[in-house]
């Protein structure tokens, strides 16, 4: 942590990217006091309002304020795609850790099943399960995280493998060290910078990929304010002047994605600058 923020102090792109993260956050976090506004009260007669003081980002084609389902679309986003990356990191990065451990029988079928997985384009994988299990918040989350699983698993288990071949390591196996204890006092705390690193290339693949959905009907359902969803009915008043409906929504899920793929690049440069490549999606 002291390293970082020795970082935060001179680098401008990882400043900029905590900036931009933090407003999001702080508006999802404490938007709701500040703005009191019931996201989903309808005003016909105040319906395509423009952006105002009465209302910040305007009002949509039922009357309801724009600024508050913003809001609440940053609850939503933020929090599935946090779930999903925590998931992620937890079901893909044991699988990683043991396959690399264990290796033989239970690496061979493990890999064999990411592989199978990564044989997909993620954002067709997450609307197949959305497809399959009918589109809802839940459906749009387990499919993120099946799309997000092989690559934790990749990561950590080419870090364990590579780590096995330390003197350290090589010497604690030999005195009988058990594997949760090499996992525990040996492999973990030397990939916990890569995972943070990893969590938040996928946090910010969350955001996208779940807005993605939306956008499609696929991910969260009206009325519930969610991003994606937000621009698909923008769209129908792109061309006719209420360029707010969609823009503000839009401009979230930009500021997310970017801050979070900034902050995860700046992170990798200062921790494992040799691992662009691998730790990409």
């Amino acid at each position: 942590m002291q390293r970082l923020l020795a970082h935060l102090k001179h680098d401008r792109e990882l400043m900029v990217g905590v900036v931009m993260f933090a407003i999001i956050i702080f508006i999802a976090v404490f938007g709701r006091l500040l703005w009191p506004v019931d996201p989903l009260r309808v005003d016909i007669l105040g319906s395509l309002l423009p952006p105002s003081l009465e209302h910040p980002m305007g009002t949509d084609d039922v009357g309801r304020d724009v600024f508050a389902r913003f809001i609440q679309g940053a609850q939503v986003s933020i929090g599935v795609a946090i779930g999903v990356t925590i998931a992620g990191t937890l079901i893909g990065g044991t699988l990683g850790l043991l396959a690399g451990l264990v290796g033989g029988w239970f690496d061979t079928i493990v890999s064999r099943t990411m592989d199978a997985i990564l044989a997909f384009p993620p954002l067709i994988l997450a609307m197949a399960v959305a497809i399959g299990l009918g589109p809802g918040i839940v459906s749009a989350a387990l499919g993120v995280i099946l799309a997000a699983i092989p690559w934790y698993f990749r990561l950590l288990r080419s870090e364990v493998l590579r780590l096995r071949t330390l003197m350290y390591v090589e010497s604690a196996q030999a005195l009988g060290a058990s594997s949760f204890r090499l996992i525990r006092l040996h492999i973990l705390p030397q990939t916990t910078s890569t995972i943070f690193i990893q969590a938040s290339s996928v946090f910010s693949f969350s955001i996208l990929t779940l807005a993605a959905l939306g956008f499609v009907g696929l991910g969260i359902q009206p009325p519930t304010p969610e991003w994606g969803t937000m621009i698909t009915e923008g769209l129908a008043y792109a061309l006719t002047g209420q360029w707010w409906l969609g823009f503000f929504p839009g401009l979230g899920i930009f500021m997310l994605a970017v801050s979070a793929n900034l902050i995860a690049d700046r992170l990798r440069d200062i921790y494992d600058p040799k691992s662009g490549a691998r730790l990409s999606l």
